[in-house]
């Protein structure tokens, strides 16, 4: 299970740098060397604790999703 909830936050990290390297002013501030540092394995904007309420009926707007 724990397997299956890392590969899920990676891929969720992911799709928010390619949507920030999308931007185009992202992109002209960012040197080679930034961008090698880039990684999908952070985990600051988890709450590990607490309630979490998810509301399915909206998706998040990652991967150029509209809804």
């Amino acid at each position: 299970m724990l397997r299956i909830l890392q590969a899920a936050l990676v891929y969720i990290n992911t799709l928010m740098l390619q949507d920030v390297l999308a931007d185009t002013e992202w992109a002209t501030l960012l040197k080679p060397a930034d961008r090698r540092g880039l990684t999908p394995l952070f985990w600051q904007h988890v709450q590990p604790y607490g309630e979490v309420r998810l509301d399915v009926a909206k998706r998040l707007p990652l991967g150029g999703s509209t809804n």
